[in-house]
């Protein structure tokens, strides 16, 4: 079943019997602090199911430290209070470091990541001076330089066609792109 319809139904379910506990005023002297507690633990329950980053979470324990100090003229004990809300700010805490954790990173492979670096020739083609091996993202990659190259030189890709990647000297200026753009 859709988490969603589980945390909505939740809150329904504890909505109403937070309602029908307004009955028990005897118990408690201020219905809306037990009405505030429940809808923080339930908004804290929501904030596992909901992909928002925190801000039901926020909400929720805002909710239930407002709820735990309306009640503390009844006979629940302050520490207690104190300890749920602790709780209640570790498990929100935990779960935006999760949640952040899911982020979109920059990309570490492919095209983007190969353009630009620096790597040393680790030998050359027999025969030429201008084509040569590189090791770079942990694969061999055949270069092709338009000045000659010696093994151990530092050099950056400025292209890729295919298999074979275009490399000038590393000391040299990054070569603008010729597709015409500027």
């Amino acid at each position: 079943m859709n988490t969603r319809c589980c945390a909505i139904a939740l809150l329904l379910a504890l909505s109403g019997s937070v309602f029908a506990a307004d009955t028990l005023v005897v118990l408690v002297p201020d219905p809306i602090g037990l009405w505030l507690i429940t809808f923080g633990i339930a908004f804290l329950i929501a904030e596992a199911a909901l992909p928002n980053y925190g801000v039901v979470g926020l909400g929720g324990l805002v909710m239930f430290v407002i709820g735990a100090v309306i009640l503390t003229n009844a006979e629940i004990p302050v520490p207690l209070m104190i300890g749920l809300g602790l709780i209640s700010a570790l498990l929100l805490g935990f779960l935006l470091i999760r949640a952040l954790k899911t982020r979109p990173r920059r990309n570490v492979s492919g095209d983007d990541e190969l353009l630009g670096s620096v790597t040393p020739i680790t030998s050359l083609q027999a025969g030429s001076a201008y084509i040569g091996w590189v090791h770079l993202q942990g694969e061999q990659w055949q270069v092709l330089c338009e000045t000659p190259l010696q093994p151990g030189q530092q050099v950056r890709v400025v292209a890729r066609k295919g298999l074979l990647l275009e490399v000038a000297a590393a000391d040299a200026a990054p070569a603008m792109n010729n597709d015409g753009g500027e």
